[in-house]
């Protein structure tokens, strides 16, 4: 078991526009984050979860490649289809089943030329909603098999 801390939280309202920072989000069982664009039942990239460590080592800020979660201390290469990720404390518990790695687009060289390349393989886990709920900048969560 890997265990981590939320450090930023971001709800990409419009395609195309930078993300709102929060505080607070709210997981949607089976849908994804209220309010944000990816929110769709039938979407198997609700919320994408994110870590510092990877950012800083390219030079970007959290949100600026639009991750919904960003984390620190959890290594997120280890993650596999089918795990779940535990958010929040045991008595409330957020829950994210991992769907497969998110895949590098275009839209990375224009953040950086040749990041697209770069970040293959380290641009984050995509997953969807099992068990809603509050999620909140500094909760704790974890990676299960």
């Amino acid at each position: 078991m890997q265990s981590g801390t939320i450090v930023n939280l971001h709800i990409a309202r419009v395609k195309g526009t930078p993300s709102d920072p929060v505080d607070t989000a709210r997981a949607i069982s089976a849908e994804g984050l209220d309010g944000d664009r990816s929110r769709n039942p039938r979407n198997l990239r609700q919320v994408l979860v994110m870590d510092k460590e990877t950012l800083d080592h390219y030079g970007l800020q959290p949100g600026q490649i639009k991750e919904n979660i960003t984390i620190t201390g959890l290594d997120l290469t280890q993650a596999q289809q089918g795990q779940v990720f535990f958010i929040g404390p045991p008595d409330n518990q957020v829950t994210l089943e991992v769907t497969g790695d998110c895949e590098p687009c275009q839209k990375m060289d224009a953040l950086i030329p040749g990041l697209q390349k770069q970040i293959f393989g380290h641009r984050g886990i995509l997953t969807v909603v099992l068990q809603g709920g509050t999620i909140n900048v500094g909760d704790p969560i974890r990676l299960e098999p």
